[in-house]
């Protein structure tokens, strides 16, 4: 993954036409697929699990984001990694033995993110930054599209690029919740590096140009 890349989120896609949704993305100069992955548990809804992601999978070239909105991720990485993930992303929220699910992940061969709700502080997460390749933001509280971004989390964007840079760290920092025209030039200039936009990027009114 390039810095600044494009992640369009298919929470917000036609479920009936998938495929459509992937060769919008490639056309728009994407750089990875965001895919929400819900349980009903951790959060209301249920999305689409491992069947899904592996009938897609050959639609497309571009990497696949998994975004592990679930309880006891630990649980399905595995499935995941094999229906064609390229990255897991799981809550910290989550599961307790954060530091030994991001390892069962690299030793997949994959990449292990780690996300953070809107009421997580970043220090939550401090102790295992280094070891991380990505980091999202929740900017919204997950589980719905369409929602407003809540300004503070702006700010720990702008708290993980500082420590990035403090201690040369390499994570990708990344952002998912209410990013459309208005709000995208504040995380940008926060430290973003990966922006998920679902329902902006959609309905056809996101201008992508970073």
């Amino acid at each position: 993954m390039k810095s600044r890349i494009l992640s369009p989120s298919l929470l917000s896609a036609d479920f009936s036409n998938l495929a459509e949704a992937l060769k919008l993305c490639e056309e728009k100069k994407s750089g990875a697929v965001h895919i929400d992955v819900m349980d009903g548990h951790f959060v209301p809804q249920i999305t689409y699990g491992q069947p899904v992601i592996k009938s897609v999978r050959k639609l497309t070239s571009l990497p696949f984001d998994v975004h592990l909105m679930v309880e006891r991720p630990e649980e399905m990485v595995d499935t995941f990694a094999q229906a064609g993930a390229d990255w897991i992303t799981f809550h910290q929220e989550a599961t307790v033995h954060i530091d030994r699910l991001i390892s069962h992940i690299h030793s997949l061969g994959k990449k292990a993110g780690i996300s953070i709700v809107p009421s997580t502080p970043v220090s939550a997460i401090k102790e295992i930054l280094p070891e991380v390749d990505l980091v999202l933001v929740m900017t919204v509280n997950p589980g719905f599209g369409g929602q407003k971004l809540i300004p503070y989390c702006v700010e720990k964007i702008a708290e993980l690029d500082l420590i990035r840079k403090e201690k040369k760290y390499n994570y990708l920092i990344s952002v998912d919740g209410g990013i459309n025209n208005e709000t995208l030039p504040s995380v940008l200039e926060a430290g973003v590096d990966v922006v998920v936009s679902g329902s902006a990027f959609f309905n056809g009114s996101f201008n992508w140009e970073a």
